[in-house]
């Protein structure tokens, strides 16, 4: 019975129409809430559907720059993924998802004050992102602020308990730190 709702669920976001792509697609609040309470491998098929949501803009140009920053930080031309990165949150600040991938761009720099002001940004348009979430504990275990880390591991796993590097993380915190730590 699971898998027969898990098929109807594939096809209704299939043919289901929306009027808006990006992280304000209203078909996130069901997929957010099937999330919730779905076991591992549904959890990975929703969580796909919601990433191609975020990705999913209708401006071509923002297409174009997603797509060309991603291919290109993909290749670690990070000077290329950085321009267009640069260009898509210029152009479209409204754009959850590139606000992201530039926040992950430079965590592989290692600009974390920069990934934290990417992530902020990304969060404050899409508080659900429990990729930015997970992005956020990783700059805060970097910075050596492991609690803090764990709250942003523990508030990602909240909104998807199948995520499996978050929980990995937040595990690992929980067995390395001194009771002062945490």
């Amino acid at each position: 019975m699971r898998y027969l709702l898990l098929l109807l669920l594939v096809a209704w976001l299939a043919i289901a129409g929306s009027s808006r792509a990006d992280q304000t697609d209203p078909r996130l609040d069901f997929l957010f809430a099937r999330l919730k309470e779905a076991d591992a491998v549904e959890a990975r098929i929703i969580e796909s559907h919601i990433w191609t949501m975020w990705s999913a803009i209708d401006d071509p140009e923002a297409r174009d720059l997603l797509e060309r920053g991603s291919v290109a930080m993909a290749n670690r031309d990070h000077k290329t993924a950085l321009a267009a990165f640069d260009a898509l949150t210029a152009r479209f600040p409204n754009f959850a998802e590139g606000w992201n991938k530039r926040a992950t761009l430079f965590w592989i720099l290692g600009d974390d004050l920069a990934a934290l002001r990417d992530i902020q940004r990304t969060l404050a348009l899409e508080p659900r992102h429990f990729g930015a979430l997970s992005g956020l504990g990783l700059v805060l275990m970097r910075l050596n602020q492991p609690a803090r880390a764990l709250a942003a591991f523990e508030a990602a796993l909240a909104i998807h308990p199948n995520l499996p590097a978050a929980r990995h993380q937040a595990e690992r915190l929980r067995r390395s730190a001194n009771p002062g730590e945490l």
